[in-house]
């Protein structure tokens, strides 16, 4: 594990040894381990619930810094770390705004996309050309939940075919597309099959999807539905499963669609050269990114997001980089990894195919509620 410390030149956090555990652990797992760097009152010099008061305004009236062990995010393009998966060499690697590694994890199969679990202690990946999903702790790097056979195919309980987006959702089930059984699986924790959607290799949602690619969990408790294709759709599922609308996506090979607040939708275009665009119910598409050549020229982007200062981060699999690009210029602004030059050292990506941006408040502490926003 490659942890932070506590001050760095630039405000971000660089390689130290393993005595700075906790306060990592504190930062990832946001699991209320402030209070153990706080002096405790002797034994009953208060009474229980006292002490707990007390500790809590400490608590909050500590510096995030001395609480995480974690420097502020200087303003700029990224504000906030990014969850990358780096698929070709098999990690998954979290990202400072200045580009430092803070954690990581090589031990993944090709992991095809990274989420956060919904309290922070694990990531859950689902590795594509594996036919599995694999989730790991971000204290101790080991695999604690599993699904499916490894590069064994299948359709019965216990099997996927090229899973693509697992989510694990608020009430613990995970939500998994399924791209060559043509539906959408959810999945109990301990491994029981709750719902299948689809199952029909034709554009017929709820009951059939061409080639389901993404499954993007919506705050209302519905999904936002990828369709390959050809020709590709765009499906809004609602949580008992009804379709609500449906549209045909303006690009060729949508990839990972995000609802936007304003009822728009962001798509990626796994070509090359690929596009980024911005969609409306009505089929019009209100804003594009992606050349023929140039910095702009994207090689199989398969997932943008809208970060919470209006931004577009995106991956651009196979131009090996990360990128985050103004809306207003069409400008890429910030980048992670080195253009169509793949690697393994620090500062390189080999096909990165999935990102999870993690926010955090101007005085460095993790934002989650602004995490599951920017997610919904």
């Amino acid at each position: 594990m490659v942890l932070p410390r506590r001050t760095a030149p630039d405000g971000d956090p660089v390689p130290v040894t393993g005595r700075r555990t906790l306060p990592l652990l504190c930062l990832l797992l946001l699991t209320g381990c402030a209070s153990a760097h706080h002096t405790q009152p002797k034994p009953g010099a208060q009474s229980h619930e006292a002490r707990h008061t007390d500790s809590r305004k400490a608590e909050a009236r500590a510096p995030a810094q001395r609480i995480l062990d974690l420097p502020a995010v200087a303003r700029g393009p990224l504000p906030g770390y990014l969850l990358i998966a780096d698929r070709n060499n098999n990690r998954v690697l979290i990202v400072s705004p200045s580009k430092r590694i803070v954690w990581r994890d090589t031990r993944l199969r090709g992991p095809d996309d990274a989420f956060f679990t919904p309290r922070f202690r694990s990531v859950i990946t689902n590795e594509e050309f594996n036919d599995t999903l694999t989730e790991v702790s971000l204290a101790t790097h080991t695999a604690v939940w599993r699904y499916g056979h490894d590069a064994v195919a299948g359709s019965t309980a216990g099997y996927l075919n090229t899973p693509d987006d697992a989510y694990r959702l608020p009430n613990g089930a995970t939500t998994v597309a399924d791209i060559r059984n043509c539906r959408i699986v959810e999945l109990s924790g301990n491994r029981k099959v709750r719902r299948i959607l689809g199952g029909s290799c034709t554009h017929d949602p709820p009951h059939g999807f061409a080639s389901p690619n993404g499954d993007t969990p919506l705050r209302d408790g519905g999904l936002l539905v990828t369709e390959i294709g050809p020709p590709g759709w765009i499906d809004r599922i609602a949580r008992d499963g009804r379709l609500l609308w449906s549209i045909p996506s303006p690009v060729a090979y949508p990839s990972d669609a995000q609802l936007l607040p304003d009822g728009r939708v962001l798509v990626a275009s796994f070509r090359n050269p690929g596009r980024i665009v911005i969609v409306a119910r009505n089929g019009h598409v209100t804003w594009s990114f992606g050349a023929a050549s140039g910095r702009n020229e994207l090689d199989k982007p398969s997932l943008a997001v809208r970060l919470p200062n209006g931004l577009i981060a995106a991956n651009d699999d196979y131009n090996e980089r990360v990128i985050v690009i103004d809306p207003r210029t069409k400008k890429i602004v910030w980048q992670y990894g080195h253009t169509a030059v793949g690697g393994t050292a620090s500062g390189y990506l080999h096909i990165p195919d999935g990102f999870e941006f993690v926010p955090v408040r101007p005085d460095g502490t993790p934002d989650p509620a602004m995490i599951w926003k920017t997610r919904y």
